[in-house]
């Protein structure tokens, strides 16, 4: 067995260096995401390990290398940051080169006014001329729309910190003699708005988001706006939080959902992560007999956290393993991949799982799935009563919009987050935090 380890600054770049260095038949042993490089901590770079292995009977020659050719470096890609920058730069200079134009050109119109004045009077005028712009002598419309363009300038450039700012209100005779709140800080077009747009969140709920979050007292701690971002997510998604243990009884949790989407891994991951970390007493069912290595691999993580782990081909056998492990904290039930179009088969396993067990279904998603795949896929595994969501193989994943819209459009209560195939490190309590950090892209991969 021929195994290597290689090193890049992305996962799919690493996954084609495997492919070119061992094949498609190369097997993957582990990922792992590395700070590498810097001083003291900082100018660190991210950089993926994969370490594959494959047989060196089945490996096949590598093609013959083509003559090399220089071609020019391609340029640099900017990062998200940076495309936020130049996004929020552009609008506002716009802005401020539209409001030193009409500020110009109501003083001409003032001067020119003036001007008009003194030669109606005959004879030139003994006061001293006033500085500035005489707010009586400029149309109503136009200081509405000095007040609306200053408005959108100051909350481009300064953030949230105009919230709750008192703006003065135009009255018939211009004069600012009244007070009234400042309009919306984060219109459809915001910075904000088009970095949720860019993750696929869809029009209507970015709306209700933005719409949300400017709801927010800026007293509530969180300042910046990915943090305010995260709050109003809390607000409008459910979120899980810690499994919390019942008395006296064990928590029974079967994970189910269509094929490849990692449920068996995820089953070892949320055992390691209670029985491990947290040292719950925990014990595993399967009923996975039908996929080829499912009990074998089951097994073989079950042995190595000293785990119990029990085979249930029947409901009576489901049954017995539940009883026999009911001094148990957990059991995590493993079920069988089911293809969301397999009526029949989603069937035959929701009679399997309807025996008088007190248990929960969580639904296995993966974040790569597209918006109308998962509501099919969501629909058609609603026969379970489904409890909770458990979004994996985020770390394939670029965009999360698909994520925001399914559990607010459906009213999704979300548990857990899996990153990568490590055991029992990639998997993580869903927070509104970490789903923020996904969609400003600092945390995802």
């Amino acid at each position: 067995m021929l195994v290597k380890t290689f090193q890049a600054a992305s996962m799919p770049e690493a996954l084609r260096m495997v492919k070119a260095e061992l094949g498609p038949d190369a097997m993957i042993l582990s990922t792992k995401k590395e700070q590498t490089g810097g001083f003291l901590g900082f100018f660190s770079k991210q950089v993926y390990r994969v370490t594959a292995a494959i047989d060196p009977a089945r490996r096949q020659p590598p093609p013959p290398a083509a003559p090399a050719v220089y071609r020019e470096p391609p340029p640099r890609e900017r990062t998200a940051r940076e495309e936020m920058e130049s996004s929020m730069l552009a609008p506002l200079a716009r802005e401020l080169k539209d409001l030193r134009e009409k500020v110009e050109s109501l003083t001409r119109r003032e001067e020119e006014m003036r001007a008009e004045a003194k030669a109606a009077d005959g004879a030139e005028s003994t006061d001293q001329p006033e500085s500035g712009i005489n707010l009586k002598n400029i149309p109503r419309s136009d200081l509405e729309e000095i007040k609306k363009l200053l408005l959108a300038t100051l909350a481009k450039s300064h953030g949230e910190e105009t919230k709750g700012v008192q703006w003065p209100t135009i009255s018939d005779e211009g004069t600012s003699n009244k007070v009234q709140s400042g309009e919306d800080l984060l219109p459809d077009d915001s910075p904000l708005a088009r970095e949720l747009a860019a993750s696929g969140v869809s029009t209507e709920l970015i709306r209700k988001i933005v719409d949300t979050l400017n709801t927010l007292p800026l007293e509530s701690g969180n300042q910046t706006v990915k943090g305010r971002l995260g709050e109003t997510l809390g607000r409008l998604i459910k979120f899980a939080g810690t499994l919390k243990l019942k008395k006296n009884a064990p928590r029974i949790i079967a994970l189910v959902g269509p094929t490849g989407v990692g449920k068996t891994t995820t089953t070892a991951k949320l055992a390691a992560m209670y029985a491990l970390n947290k040292g719950n007493k925990v014990a595993l069912i399967t009923m996975d007999i039908f996929r080829v290595g499912a009990v074998e691999q089951l097994k073989t993580y079950s042995r190595i956290m000293g785990i119990p782990l029990e085979v249930a081909s029947t409901p009576k056998e489901l049954e017995k393993a539940v009883e026999k492990h009911s001094a148990c904290d957990l059991i995590f039930i493993d079920t069988a991949g089911r293809s969301h179009k397999d009526k029949e088969k989603l069937d035959e396993m929701k009679n399997f799982l309807e025996e008088k067990i007190p248990m929960e279904v969580y639904l296995c998603l993966s974040a790569t799935t597209k918006d109308r795949e998962l509501e099919e896929i969501l629909n058609r595994f609603r026969i379970f009563q489904i409890s909770k969501v458990v979004f994996t193989k985020i770390d394939e994943c670029e965009s999360f919009g698909n994520m925001v819209n399914l559990l607010m459009k459906d009213n999704l209560q979300i548990a857990y987050f899996t990153t990568g195939q490590r055991v029992p490190e990639d998997i993580e309590i869903a927070t509104p935090a970490k789903l923020a950090d996904m969609i400003f892209h600092e945390g995802a991969e």
